[in-house]
């Protein structure tokens, strides 16, 4: 019996229905991944899934007795509570109690005293202490401070006690909306692993590719307000869906051009003054209604960056360049970077490590307290804010971008503000909303707009990823990769920063920057791990806001810091170390054959037809063997370069 049934499910909130009756089954074991354009309607959906929301029409249904769990997306902003008053308040009353019991139990007062014995009671009663070790493990398991209050972690750590919150309760169903926003990448990593512990299903909305390729054991697309299921992986769904919208636009010039042969038929029988047959005119207005009722699949966004004059071939350069705010250690210290004209750099690190504050050191909004900062000629910054910082929320989209002006010249075209939105998907009806409706792929593609409408030869982009959907994200990536001037990126997306950066310039924590050659999976190539991959602070134990550990320090990185030499050299391979190393190629060659053999199965074309549970299990263990196959490539790399030393 499916755990999850939507059948004929309506909703509308204007004149196009959000979902028109639309139908989806999810089985026990599934990880299926919601996709579909900003504004479809893929929150709501999951809204109307929890109960949150209430359609129109049409039945959500829950296998008897099955348990449904939510992960919310926004992070709390001020949360007083501990982490386990948090989690234990998955058990609304038990959890309150077992909360209190756990403040009592620190009071020494003979009247907190009396309360703790009724609190103990009652707890006996509703069979309270074993939900106590569930929440303690789940806990422990995570690594996670029971003291620690919320609003002095981080957003990784936010979400990992929210994700014991949810999971607390042994869920039969986790629901997920874009669980990756705003999360730094050791963050999406244990997230990923976590989230593969899970044996129950997973209906999630995502746009990070990455997380999908790994998670997804199946792809539905809200399209149009009707779901539409791909039993395949995000990559085939790709090719499927590519061929599905090639089959459509066929179908519908066949009707169109009958449609029209149509109506040549009864113009020229009006002319006549012939007797029409009836059959043949009813069918005509039958295809009359169908054609008004098309709902025609929205176009693509399409916009360009505006080109500024040239800036000069040196955009900046830091010699022993340092900044602090004097509490401590420097957020930023001893680094000599050089921009030229036309550079595309790709800036990662653990958050809190110092990366917007690199790029106001790096835009003169920031005067270094040590060393010096030069800065090119001819320098016009565009400024993609992760807060979206730029917009009012009280005003609607046209005015935002309008600034009192009718026309906008763009490249040297003048555009009316209206035309110009709707290149970026905005109807008028919508652009004349206020910002503060619009969903958050709204409000990033109204800064893009708002960006891309003003000259520039230099474009830094701060987390641009969150909340654009996969179409406007891959032509924002286009753009990018041939825009002449030069651009800085902070991301935590890992496939955008392989497809937009050249240079990778990486933040560990301790005040160095470090500098790579490519992207994301060049700069792991090349030995880059963050601090807490490489057994450094425990972030819960990170201050929120300098991204350094209590004693301020963070762990070592094997790569060698921007403009400063290392004079340690490595050590020679033990006896024991070489026998590791003449064992790796064995071990690699064993990992491909099995990973061959996996994908073999996989890409049987009755492999996604077969039981669920199958079909998840085979997934999970090719990316396993596909982890632990890089893993041994990069100590072999690791132990071959030892020993060539």
């Amino acid at each position: 019996m499916p755990l999850l049934t939507l059948d004929s499910v309506s909703l509308a909130y204007g004149m196009q229905p959000l979902l028109d009756q639309a139908s989806l089954v999810v089985e026990a074991g599934e990880r299926v991944c919601l996709l579909g354009r900003n504004g479809e309607g893929k929150s709501t959906l999951l809204k109307i899934v929890s109960g949150e929301v209430v359609p129109d029409g049409g039945l959500v249904r829950l296998e008897d007795g099955a348990v449904l769990a939510v992960l919310p997306q926004n992070l709390p902003t001020e949360d007083a509570r501990t982490a386990y008053e948090v989690v234990s308040g998955a058990f609304p009353e038990t959890g309150g109690l077992l909360a209190e019991f756990h403040h009592l139990s620190q009071q020494a007062d003979e009247a907190s005293l009396d309360r703790l014995m009724k609190v103990q009671e009652r707890l006996e009663a509703l069979d309270g202490w074993r939900l106590d070790q569930k929440v303690t493990t789940i806990l422990a398991q995570y690594g996670i401070d029971p003291e620690r209050r919320l609003d002095t972690l981080s957003g990784g750590w936010q979400r990992r006690v929210l994700l014991a919150r949810a999971l607390v309760g042994e869920p039969d169903i986790l629901l997920l909306d874009e669980p990756t926003n705003h999360l730094d990448v050791p963050a999406i990593a244990w997230l990923e692993e976590a989230l593969g512990q899970f044996r129950g299903a997973m209906l999630f909305v995502s746009h990070d590719r990455a997380f999908i390729r790994r998670m997804a054991t199946r792809i539905v697309e809200l399209d149009r307000g009707h779901l539409v299921s791909f039993a395949a992986t995000y990559d085939k769904y790709l090719e499927l869906k590519e061929k599905a919208l090639e089959e459509e636009e066929r179908q519908n010039a066949l009707f169109d051009k009958r449609l029209k042969q149509e109506e040549a038929w009864i113009r020229q029988g009006i002319k006549a003054r012939r007797t029409r047959n009836m059959g043949r005119v009813r069918a005509l207005k039958a295809m009359r209604e169908e054609h008004r009722q098309r709902r025609v699949r929205g176009g693509t966004a399409s916009f360009a960056v505006e080109d500024a004059a040239r800036s000069g071939k040196l955009v900046v350069e830091t010699r022993d360049a340092g900044f602090g705010y004097g509490q401590g250690a420097d957020i930023i210290r001893e680094m000599n970077l050089t921009v030229l004209r036309g550079d595309k750099i790709g800036l990662v690190g653990e958050n809190g490590t110092g990366k917007t504050t690199l790029v106001r050191l790096l835009l003169g909004d920031l005067k270094p307290t040590e060393g010096a900062v030069r800065l090119g000629t001819n320098l016009q910054v565009a400024y993609f804010d992760q807060l979206r910082g730029e917009l009012d929320l009280t005003r609607n989209a046209l005015d935002n971008l309008s600034e009192g002006r009718e026309f906008i010249e763009i490249n040297g075209q003048n555009k009316h503000v209206l035309g110009y939105l709707q290149e970026f998907l905005f109807t008028p009806e919508r652009a004349r909303s206020p910002v503060r409706v619009f969903s958050g792929g709204e409000r990033a593609r109204l800064l893009l707009a708002k960006l891309f409408s003003k000259p520039a030869n230099i474009l830094v982009l701060d987390e641009p990823t969150n909340d654009l959907d996969v179409e406007t994200l891959e032509l924002l990536e286009e753009q990018l990769a041939e825009f002449k001037g030069t651009v800085i990126v902070i991301s935590h997306d890992r496939e955008f920063l392989d497809n937009v950066v050249t240079e990778t310039v990486f933040l560990d924590g301790t005040g160095h920057v470090r500098e790579y050659v490519g992207g994301y999976s060049d700069w792991r190539r090349q030995g880059g791990r963050f601090p807490s991959e490489a057994g450094g602070n425990r972030p819960d134990k990170q201050d929120k806001h300098t991204g350094t550990g209590q004693n301020g320090k963070s762990a070592k990185q094997a790569a060698k810091p921007v403009g400063q030499s290392t004079k340690s050299k490595p050590a020679k391979l033990s006896y024991k170390l070489k026998l590791e190393l003449d064992e790796l190629p064995g071990k690699i060659e064993a990992l491909e054959q099995e990973i061959a053999t996996l994908q073999s199965t996989i890409a049987d074309a009755d492999f996604y037809s077969g039981p669920p549970n199958e079909v998840s299990a085979t997934l999970e263990e090719l990316a396993d063997r596909e982890a632990r196959l890089e893993q041994v490539i990069e100590r072999w790399m690791e132990l071959e370069e030892q020993a060539s030393q």
